[in-house]
Protein backbone atom coordinates (compact mmCIF):
# COMPACT_ATOMS: atom_id res chain seq x y z
CA UNK A 1 0.00 0.00 0.00
CA UNK A 2 1.12 3.53 -0.75
CA UNK A 3 0.17 6.68 1.17
CA UNK A 4 -2.84 8.82 0.34
CA UNK A 5 -2.66 12.42 1.51
CA UNK A 6 -5.68 14.68 1.74
CA UNK A 7 -5.72 18.45 1.78
CA UNK A 8 -8.14 21.33 1.34
CA UNK A 9 -10.10 21.08 4.55
CA UNK A 10 -10.81 24.05 6.73
CA UNK A 11 -13.43 26.28 8.27
CA UNK A 12 -16.22 27.54 6.05
CA UNK A 13 -19.57 29.18 6.60
CA UNK A 14 -22.77 27.38 5.75
CA UNK A 15 -23.54 27.80 2.08
CA UNK A 16 -19.89 28.08 1.18
CA UNK A 17 -17.61 25.78 -0.78
CA UNK A 18 -14.43 23.79 -0.38
CA UNK A 19 -12.44 21.55 -2.67
CA UNK A 20 -10.64 18.61 -1.18
CA UNK A 21 -7.70 16.90 -2.83
CA UNK A 22 -6.19 13.48 -2.33
CA UNK A 23 -2.77 12.75 -3.73
CA UNK A 24 -1.59 9.21 -4.26
CA UNK A 25 0.66 7.37 -6.67
CA UNK A 26 0.27 5.70 -10.03
CA UNK A 27 0.38 2.36 -8.27
CA UNK A 28 -2.58 3.34 -6.11
CA UNK A 29 -4.62 5.10 -8.77
CA UNK A 30 -4.12 3.02 -11.90
CA UNK A 31 -7.05 0.69 -12.62
CA UNK A 32 -8.63 1.28 -9.23
CA UNK A 33 -11.79 2.98 -8.08
CA UNK A 34 -11.51 5.68 -5.42
CA UNK A 35 -13.82 7.04 -2.78
CA UNK A 36 -14.42 9.75 -0.24
CA UNK A 37 -15.73 8.99 3.23
CA UNK A 38 -16.36 11.10 6.28
CA UNK A 39 -16.60 10.63 10.00
CA UNK A 40 -18.12 13.04 12.48
CA UNK A 41 -17.64 12.83 16.26
CA UNK A 42 -19.75 10.08 17.74
CA UNK A 43 -20.77 8.75 14.36
CA UNK A 44 -19.77 5.87 12.14
CA UNK A 45 -17.61 6.45 9.13
CA UNK A 46 -19.91 6.91 6.18
CA UNK A 47 -19.71 6.81 2.44
CA UNK A 48 -19.75 10.13 0.62
CA UNK A 49 -18.83 9.48 -2.99
CA UNK A 50 -16.91 7.13 -5.26
CA UNK A 51 -15.57 7.14 -8.79
CA UNK A 52 -14.44 4.49 -11.24
CA UNK A 53 -10.82 4.38 -12.30
CA UNK A 54 -11.51 6.08 -15.62
CA UNK A 55 -13.81 8.61 -14.00
CA UNK A 56 -16.83 7.69 -16.08
CA UNK A 57 -19.01 6.29 -13.31
CA UNK A 58 -19.72 8.02 -10.03
CA UNK A 59 -21.89 7.48 -6.99
CA UNK A 60 -23.01 9.78 -4.22
CA UNK A 61 -24.62 9.47 -0.85
CA UNK A 62 -28.14 10.86 -0.82
CA UNK A 63 -27.10 13.48 1.69
CA UNK A 64 -24.65 15.11 -0.73
CA UNK A 65 -26.27 14.59 -4.12
CA UNK A 66 -26.51 17.80 -6.06
CA UNK A 67 -24.00 19.52 -3.80
CA UNK A 68 -20.77 17.50 -4.05
CA UNK A 69 -18.86 16.46 -7.15
CA UNK A 70 -16.15 13.83 -7.26
CA UNK A 71 -13.50 13.80 -9.96
CA UNK A 72 -10.01 12.52 -10.60
CA UNK A 73 -6.97 13.23 -12.70
CA UNK A 74 -5.11 10.00 -13.24
CA UNK A 75 -2.26 11.73 -15.03
CA UNK A 76 -1.49 13.52 -11.77
CA UNK A 77 -2.75 10.83 -9.39
CA UNK A 78 -5.14 13.24 -7.71
CA UNK A 79 -8.68 12.69 -6.47
CA UNK A 80 -10.95 15.67 -5.85
CA UNK A 81 -14.14 16.39 -3.99
CA UNK A 82 -15.80 19.69 -4.78
CA UNK A 83 -18.20 20.57 -1.99
CA UNK A 84 -20.77 23.30 -2.56
CA UNK A 85 -23.69 24.58 -0.51
CA UNK A 86 -22.10 23.22 2.63
CA UNK A 87 -24.31 22.53 5.62
CA UNK A 88 -23.56 22.31 9.32
CA UNK A 89 -24.08 18.56 9.18
CA UNK A 90 -21.25 18.25 6.65
CA UNK A 91 -18.78 18.89 9.45
CA UNK A 92 -16.51 15.86 9.67
CA UNK A 93 -13.11 14.45 8.94
CA UNK A 94 -13.01 13.60 5.26
CA UNK A 95 -10.93 10.63 4.20
CA UNK A 96 -10.01 9.41 0.75
CA UNK A 97 -9.51 5.76 -0.01
CA UNK A 98 -8.56 3.41 -2.81
CA UNK A 99 -9.89 -0.01 -3.67
CA UNK A 100 -8.42 -2.80 -5.75
CA UNK A 101 -11.80 -3.14 -7.44
CA UNK A 102 -12.21 -1.52 -10.81
CA UNK A 103 -15.85 -0.60 -10.32
CA UNK A 104 -17.42 2.07 -8.16
CA UNK A 105 -18.30 0.79 -4.74
CA UNK A 106 -19.89 2.24 -1.61
CA UNK A 107 -18.79 -0.51 0.76
CA UNK A 108 -16.13 0.58 3.24
CA UNK A 109 -14.80 -2.96 3.39
CA UNK A 110 -13.90 -2.83 -0.29
CA UNK A 111 -11.31 -0.14 0.34
CA UNK A 112 -7.87 -1.24 1.42
CA UNK A 113 -5.86 1.97 1.32
CA UNK A 114 -6.91 4.93 3.46
CA UNK A 115 -5.62 8.43 3.96
CA UNK A 116 -5.29 10.25 7.26
CA UNK A 117 -8.16 12.63 6.63
CA UNK A 118 -8.70 16.37 6.52
CA UNK A 119 -11.02 18.30 8.81
CA UNK A 120 -13.97 20.18 7.37
CA UNK A 121 -15.85 22.44 9.75
CA UNK A 122 -18.98 24.28 8.67
CA UNK A 123 -20.22 27.16 10.78
CA UNK A 124 -23.40 29.21 10.75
Amino acid sequence: QVPLVESGGGLVQAGGSLRLSCVGSARTFSNYAMGWFRQAPGKEREFVSSISWKGVNTRYADSVKGRFTISRDNTKNVLYLQMNSLKLEDTAVYICAATARTIVTTDLDDYNNWGQGTQVTVSS
